[in-house]
C-alpha cells in the first residue's frame, strides 16, 4: 500500500486583501489628520462588505485631503482603484466604495448624527497598528 507523500513546507496564508486595504485607508486617514480613526470588521454581519473604515475630518476641505490621499495609496500600494464614491461635492459625508471596503469620512456633525459604530455595534473593532495617529482604542 503506497501512501501520498504530503509535502511539509504548507504554502504561506494569503493576505486579506479586504483588511489591508481598510488598514491602509485608516494609515492614511491618520497621516491626513483623521481623527477617532476606526475599522470595524463586518464579516458575519453582512454579505455585502467585509470593512468600513470611519474617520472623522476638520473641515471639508481636510476631508477632500483624506479622501484624495487614500485614493492615491490605495491606487499606488496596493494597484486598486475605487468602485465609486458619494458625497465629494458638499463634503460632510464621504464614502470611498473599495467593494469589500467602505471608506467613511465625515465631518463631526455627520458622524453624530448618523453614528455608523453605533448601527453597527455588533461588529469588531480592528486594531489598528501601534502608532497609527488619530487612531483610537475600541
Amino acid at each position: 500500500m503506497t501512501t501520498a507523500r504530503q509535502d511539509s513546507a504548507s504554502p504561506a496564508p494569503r493576505p486579506d486583501r479586504a483588511r489591508q486595504l481598510a488598514l491602509t485607508a485608516a494609515r492614511v486617514a491618520a497621516e491626513t489628520r483623521g481623527t477617532d480613526v476606526k475599522v470595524l470588521d463586518l464579516r458575519g454581519l453582512t454579505p455585502v462588505f467585509d470593512y468600513f473604515v470611519v474617520a472623522t475630518g476638520s473641515s471639508r476641505r481636510q476631508i477632500h485631503a483624506m479622501a484624495d490621499e487614500i485614493e492615491k495609496a490605495v491606487k499606488t500600494e496596493l494597484h486598486d482603484r475605487k468602485r465609486g464614491g458619494e458625497g465629494y461635492e458638499e463634503g460632510r459625508w464621504i464614502v470611498l466604495d473599495y467593494g469589500d471596503v467602505m471608506v467613511h469620512l465625515f465631518d463631526a456633525d455627520a458622524r453624530g448624527y448618523w453614528d455608523i459604530e453605533h448601527l453597527w455595534s455588533d461588529a469588531k473593532r480592528v486594531p489598528l497598528p501601534a502608532g497609527t495617529a488619530g487612531a483610537t482604542a475600541g
